[in-house]
Protein backbone atom coordinates (compact mmCIF):
# COMPACT_ATOMS: atom_id res chain seq x y z
CA UNK A 1 0.00 0.00 0.00
CA UNK A 2 1.41 3.21 -1.05
CA UNK A 3 0.34 6.79 -1.66
CA UNK A 4 0.08 6.89 -5.53
CA UNK A 5 0.61 10.69 -6.47
CA UNK A 6 1.29 14.31 -4.61
CA UNK A 7 3.74 15.03 -2.09
CA UNK A 8 4.03 12.01 -0.66
CA UNK A 9 4.34 10.01 -3.85
CA UNK A 10 5.41 6.63 -3.53
CA UNK A 11 5.68 6.80 0.17
CA UNK A 12 4.71 3.14 1.14
CA UNK A 13 2.23 3.31 4.44
CA UNK A 14 2.74 0.87 7.20
CA UNK A 15 0.09 -1.87 7.15
CA UNK A 16 -0.92 -4.08 10.48
CA UNK A 17 0.40 -7.03 11.70
CA UNK A 18 -3.32 -8.51 12.22
CA UNK A 19 -6.16 -8.54 9.78
CA UNK A 20 -8.22 -5.83 11.85
CA UNK A 21 -8.25 -3.94 8.27
CA UNK A 22 -8.81 -5.15 4.70
CA UNK A 23 -6.93 -1.76 3.31
CA UNK A 24 -8.60 -0.44 0.27
CA UNK A 25 -6.35 -1.98 -2.82
CA UNK A 26 -3.84 0.16 -4.59
CA UNK A 27 -6.50 -0.18 -7.49
CA UNK A 28 -9.53 0.39 -6.45
CA UNK A 29 -7.95 3.58 -4.60
CA UNK A 30 -6.20 4.83 -7.93
CA UNK A 31 -9.22 4.40 -9.31
CA UNK A 32 -11.54 6.32 -6.66
CA UNK A 33 -9.03 8.94 -7.31
CA UNK A 34 -9.34 9.17 -10.43
CA UNK A 35 -13.28 9.79 -9.97
CA UNK A 36 -12.90 12.17 -7.26
CA UNK A 37 -9.94 14.42 -9.06
CA UNK A 38 -12.94 14.69 -12.12
CA UNK A 39 -15.38 16.40 -9.23
CA UNK A 40 -12.86 18.10 -6.96
CA UNK A 41 -9.67 20.13 -7.30
CA UNK A 42 -7.68 18.83 -4.07
CA UNK A 43 -6.30 22.26 -3.77
CA UNK A 44 -9.29 24.06 -3.03
CA UNK A 45 -10.24 20.87 -0.53
CA UNK A 46 -9.87 22.43 3.41
CA UNK A 47 -10.96 19.47 4.92
CA UNK A 48 -10.81 15.67 4.89
CA UNK A 49 -12.86 13.26 7.09
CA UNK A 50 -11.86 9.70 7.29
CA UNK A 51 -14.05 7.60 9.64
CA UNK A 52 -12.43 3.65 9.79
CA UNK A 53 -9.80 4.81 8.63
CA UNK A 54 -7.28 1.99 8.92
CA UNK A 55 -4.11 2.56 7.57
CA UNK A 56 -5.11 6.30 6.86
CA UNK A 57 -4.56 5.86 2.77
CA UNK A 58 -7.60 8.02 1.82
CA UNK A 59 -7.03 11.00 4.27
CA UNK A 60 -2.85 10.61 3.62
CA UNK A 61 -3.86 10.49 -0.77
CA UNK A 62 -5.98 13.49 -0.07
CA UNK A 63 -3.33 15.93 1.62
CA UNK A 64 -0.82 14.49 -1.17
CA UNK A 65 -2.74 15.45 -3.18
CA UNK A 66 -3.01 19.09 -2.10
CA UNK A 67 -6.13 18.98 0.46
CA UNK A 68 -4.93 21.52 3.60
CA UNK A 69 -6.23 18.72 6.87
CA UNK A 70 -7.50 15.30 8.18
CA UNK A 71 -8.80 14.13 10.61
CA UNK A 72 -9.18 10.16 11.21
CA UNK A 73 -10.99 8.08 13.44
CA UNK A 74 -10.46 4.55 14.01
CA UNK A 75 -11.04 2.09 16.81
CA UNK A 76 -7.99 -0.53 16.41
CA UNK A 77 -4.98 1.95 14.56
CA UNK A 78 -5.25 5.16 15.54
CA UNK A 79 -1.57 4.59 16.63
CA UNK A 80 -0.20 2.82 12.91
CA UNK A 81 -2.33 6.09 11.35
CA UNK A 82 -0.60 8.25 13.76
CA UNK A 83 2.95 6.25 12.33
CA UNK A 84 2.05 7.03 8.39
CA UNK A 85 1.20 10.76 9.42
CA UNK A 86 4.34 11.12 10.38
CA UNK A 87 6.34 8.86 7.60
CA UNK A 88 4.31 11.23 5.14
CA UNK A 89 5.26 14.43 7.37
CA UNK A 90 1.78 15.55 7.30
CA UNK A 91 2.17 16.10 11.54
CA UNK A 92 0.91 19.76 11.56
CA UNK A 93 -2.46 18.72 8.99
CA UNK A 94 -3.66 16.35 11.11
CA UNK A 95 -6.14 14.65 14.02
CA UNK A 96 -6.22 11.04 14.64
CA UNK A 97 -9.44 10.00 17.01
CA UNK A 98 -9.50 6.38 18.62
CA UNK A 99 -12.75 5.53 19.88
CA UNK A 100 -16.21 4.40 18.81
CA UNK A 101 -16.96 6.67 15.68
CA UNK A 102 -20.53 7.30 16.75
CA UNK A 103 -19.12 9.13 19.80
CA UNK A 104 -16.59 11.05 17.92
CA UNK A 105 -18.58 12.53 15.15
CA UNK A 106 -20.68 13.75 17.82
CA UNK A 107 -17.60 15.33 19.65
CA UNK A 108 -16.52 16.64 16.02
CA UNK A 109 -19.83 17.78 15.60
CA UNK A 110 -20.03 19.62 18.63
CA UNK A 111 -16.57 21.51 17.64
CA UNK A 112 -18.91 23.02 14.62
CA UNK A 113 -16.08 21.36 12.14
CA UNK A 114 -17.55 20.42 8.58
CA UNK A 115 -15.56 18.30 5.89
CA UNK A 116 -15.26 18.85 1.98
CA UNK A 117 -14.51 15.13 1.71
CA UNK A 118 -15.73 12.31 3.95
CA UNK A 119 -14.44 8.75 3.32
CA UNK A 120 -16.15 5.74 5.37
CA UNK A 121 -14.94 2.67 4.90
CA UNK A 122 -16.82 0.35 7.65
CA UNK A 123 -16.59 -3.31 8.12
CA UNK A 124 -19.08 -4.90 5.63
CA UNK A 125 -22.13 -6.30 6.95
CA UNK A 126 -22.07 -4.49 10.14
CA UNK A 127 -24.87 -2.02 9.11
CA UNK A 128 -22.36 0.73 10.00
CA UNK A 129 -22.47 2.70 6.32
CA UNK A 130 -26.21 2.84 7.14
CA UNK A 131 -25.36 4.46 10.38
CA UNK A 132 -22.63 6.46 9.20
CA UNK A 133 -24.91 8.48 6.47
CA UNK A 134 -27.39 8.69 8.64
CA UNK A 135 -24.83 10.63 11.61
CA UNK A 136 -23.51 12.37 8.97
CA UNK A 137 -26.66 13.63 7.71
CA UNK A 138 -28.25 14.29 11.02
CA UNK A 139 -24.92 16.38 12.61
CA UNK A 140 -24.54 18.11 9.38
CA UNK A 141 -20.66 17.51 9.07
CA UNK A 142 -20.64 17.46 5.02
CA UNK A 143 -20.32 21.23 4.19
CA UNK A 144 -22.66 22.74 0.75
CA UNK A 145 -21.53 20.58 -2.36
CA UNK A 146 -19.47 18.50 -0.40
CA UNK A 147 -18.62 14.82 -1.07
CA UNK A 148 -19.24 11.48 1.17
CA UNK A 149 -17.92 8.53 -0.10
CA UNK A 150 -18.78 5.16 1.09
CA UNK A 151 -16.58 1.59 0.56
CA UNK A 152 -19.33 -1.05 1.58
CA UNK A 153 -20.35 -4.59 0.33
CA UNK A 154 -21.97 -5.37 -2.67
CA UNK A 155 -25.54 -5.53 -2.51
CA UNK A 156 -26.05 -3.31 0.70
CA UNK A 157 -28.61 -1.33 0.26
CA UNK A 158 -28.45 2.21 1.58
CA UNK A 159 -30.97 4.66 2.59
CA UNK A 160 -30.87 8.40 1.71
CA UNK A 161 -31.44 11.08 4.17
CA UNK A 162 -32.98 14.11 2.38
CA UNK A 163 -30.13 16.55 2.42
CA UNK A 164 -28.20 14.23 0.30
CA UNK A 165 -27.91 12.65 -3.69
CA UNK A 166 -26.20 9.69 -4.83
CA UNK A 167 -24.33 11.14 -7.59
CA UNK A 168 -22.20 7.61 -8.61
CA UNK A 169 -21.80 4.09 -8.01
CA UNK A 170 -18.86 2.24 -8.91
CA UNK A 171 -18.50 -1.75 -8.35
CA UNK A 172 -15.08 -3.36 -7.97
CA UNK A 173 -15.89 -7.25 -8.69
CA UNK A 174 -18.26 -8.72 -6.82
CA UNK A 175 -17.70 -8.01 -3.17
CA UNK A 176 -16.73 -3.73 -3.04
CA UNK A 177 -19.02 -1.22 -3.90
CA UNK A 178 -18.17 2.61 -3.35
CA UNK A 179 -20.97 5.42 -3.86
CA UNK A 180 -20.49 9.04 -3.88
CA UNK A 181 -22.97 11.08 -2.46
CA UNK A 182 -23.54 14.84 -2.56
CA UNK A 183 -24.90 17.47 0.11
CA UNK A 184 -27.62 19.36 -1.58
CA UNK A 185 -27.51 23.07 -0.99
Amino acid sequence: MRIITGRAKGLKLKTPANFLTRPTSDRVKESLFNILSGMKDFSEVESVLDIFAGTGALGLESLSRGAKSAVFIDNATADLISENIRRAKFENFCRVFRGDFQKILRKISRQALKFDLIFSDPPYAKNFSQATINLISELELLKNDGLLIIEHGAGEILELPQNLTLIRKTSYGHTTEIEFFQKLT
